[in-house]
Order: structure tokens, then C-alpha cells, then sequence
């Protein structure tokens, strides 16, 4: 088997096993952790590979924070509920963080840009430090994760295309779709969780 075919298989699993991540994590699902420390795995060697250096830096965080994520969903219960409760973070809480992204990514991207060869720098720190910041926020139960990783994962669609990762971007593309159905769902368990 040729270097090129096992990259594409490598791909696939990460690919099917990233999608089962989303699927679970909208369904407040435990599972999504195990699914995400594989899967991010093989993105970290995937994405070097073929020069998203900030993206392949992104999956050693997300492996991180699928091993923190797990930690949390089953350790961090207030009052011993059975499961961490869904928060809303405030206006000005989201102005920050998106400051924070803007400032992050000019700096990594001019950073890219003019000392290394990564590919479309700017758009691959923008997503990285939108991906990191959103992904404490999925740990944390943060309703508006969801919002954050529309506009995140249909960014993602132009630097995997780019790229000629055709798998990864389909994936994107349906993880565009499936945070909608995890906002809509996320936010019927928030109001039923107030009520």
C-alpha cells in the first residue's frame, strides 16, 4: 500500500470517528470523549502531513481536552445531578472571547505568514484559536458552543478543500449541520433545565 492510500484510510477513521464525537457530544452523550482522543489523534499525524501546522497544533489540544472533557462530564456534577448542567454565557462574555480570537488569530496568522510555509495562515489561526477556545466551552456546557462551531466548521471547509482533504471537508460540512441540530437541541435542555 502506497504513502497516498493510507493516508486516505487514515483520514476515513479519523473522519467517522470525529463524526460519532459531534453526533454523541449533541446528544450529551459521555462517548463523544473516547471518540475525540482517537480521532484527534490521528489528525494531529494528518494534518501535518500536509502543512496545517496550527490545525495539527489544534488536535494536541483537542486531545487534551477530550481526556479534560471526560473528566468534567462525569466528575464535575453539581449536587450530584445526573448530568452537568447546560450555562449561558452573557453578551459581554462573548464580546470578549470573540476579541480574544480576532487578536489571537492576527498574531499567529502574521506570525505563519512570515516565518514558515503553512497554508492560508490567517484562515488556519482562525480556526485553531476559534476551535480552542470553543472547545473548553463544549467541556464547560456552554450552550452557544453551537453557534461558534457553525461559523468555525464552515471556515474549516476552505482550508481541508485547499488542502485536496476531500473526506475531512465533507465532514465539516455535515458538522456545519449537526451543530445546528446540537444548538436546537442543547437549547430545549437549557430551558427545560430553568424551568
Amino acid at each position: 500500500m502506497d504513502w497516498l492510500s493510507s493516508l486516505h484510510l487514515w483520514e476515513a477513521l479519523g473522519v467517522a470517528l470525529g463524526l460519532a464525537y459531534v453526533l454523541f457530544a449533541a446528544r450529551e452523550s459521555i462517548w463523544c470523549w473516547p471518540c475525540a482522543l482517537v480521532s484527534t489523534t490521528i489528525f494531529i499525524f494528518l494534518f501535518w502531513e500536509v502543512n496545517l501546522l496550527m490545525e495539527s497544533a489544534l488536535n494536541v489540544y483537542y486531545l487534551v481536552m477530550a481526556i479534560y472533557g471526560w473528566w468534567h462530564w462525569t466528575r464535575d456534577k453539581p449536587d450530584n445531578k445526573a448530568k452537568l448542567p447546560i450555562q449561558k454565557w452573557s453578551a459581554r462574555k462573548h464580546g470578549v472571547t470573540i476579541f480574544l480570537i480576532a487578536v489571537l488569530t492576527l498574531l499567529s496568522g502574521t506570525l505563519l505568514n512570515d516565518r514558515t510555509s503553512a497554508a492560508l495562515p490567517f484562515l488556519d489561526s482562525f480556526t485553531t484559536w476559534a476551535a480552542v477556545i470553543t472547545t473548553w466551552m463544549v467541556a464547560r456546557k456552554v450552550l452557544e458552543n453551537w453557534l461558534y462551531w457553525i461559523v468555525i466548521d464552515a471556515a474549516s471547509i476552505i482550508l481541508y478543500v485547499d488542502r485536496g482533504l476531500s473526506m475531512t471537508a465533507l465532514l465539516f460540512a455535515l458538522y456545519v449541520v449537526i451543530a445546528a441540530y446540537g444548538w436546537w437541541g442543547w437549547r430545549q435542555h437549557y430551558q427545560q433545565q430553568e424551568a
